[in-house]
């Protein structure tokens, strides 16, 4: 009996197959690069777009701190200190929107009347109505902005106290987004260590004596004592 004839394998094209690789990579290496091109320019009209929002907002709440003469720099100290507290608490990376937060927290008083805004002596509780909506107002003007989810929590709970005790909504404890109960802390701290026409600055010491007697009830206990050995480092650079 004869047995089947074998059929030969075909040969392989080592050569052409080899070129379709090197071909298949140069394609694939192109449109790598030109993929990270396209996402680079993206990114870059992202940051530019940001960049106008932020800009916009900012030069706003420097025209409110611009109407209150006895503030002087107070929206960039708090930014600092408000920045190495997050730090010392571990939770900026968590939360970097919040430094424009701590710009934009008095932004909402720029649709309270100058009468009341600027009036000299104390207002009557008809005005502290008015004056108490400016959280409200500038969380209206921040919320729909990109990019500033957190920094809009903390224009709206900038006056609550963790105590429930505070406005618009008396908020209590962790109610309060955790970058406002920061913001709060470094807030009372400026004021306190700040010249004002009625009252000449605290000293450190007597200031971070006054924030410890407040924890638990105005301030987030855990946030003041993050905070105390930032005042020391304060101090000493002050000396």
């Amino acid at each position: 009996m004869t047995e089947p004839a074998v059929e030969p394998y075909p040969k392989l094209d080592v050569v052409g197959m080899e070129a379709q690789l090197h071909q298949f990579a140069r394609d694939a290496v192109g449109a790598y690069r030109r993929a990270k091109d396209r996402a680079n320019e993206l990114e870059a009209a992202l940051n530019e777009m940001r960049t106008a929002y932020l800009e916009t907002i900012r030069s706003l709440a420097f025209v409110v701190e611009a109407k209150d003469a006895t503030t002087g720099q107070h929206l960039e100290r708090c930014r600092v200190y408000g920045i190495a507290l997050m730090q010392a608490l571990g939770i900026d990376d968590e939360y970097p929107d919040a430094a424009y937060g701590f710009l934009l927290h008095d932004s909402g008083k720029v649709g309270i009347p100058e009468r009341i805004l600027c009036k000299p002596g104390p207002l009557t509780a008809a005005e502290w109505r008015v004056m108490r909506t400016h959280p409200l107002i500038g969380y209206q003007m921040v919320a729909g902005i990109p990019f500033l989810h957190n920094a809009a929590e903390i224009v709206r709970n900038h006056h609550e106290m963790f105590d429930g005790s505070g406005y618009p909504a008396g908020l209590k404890g962790e109610e309060i987004i955790l970058p406002a109960r920061v913001f709060a802390v470094v807030d009372a701290f400026d004021a306190m260590t700040s010249d004002r026409p009625y009252r000449a600055a605290m000293p450190l010491e007597a200031a971070a004596a006054e924030l410890s007697k407040m924890a638990g009830t105005q301030f987030d206990p855990d946030v003041v004592r993050a905070f105390l050995p930032i005042c020391e480092r304060f101090s000493s650079q002050a000396s």
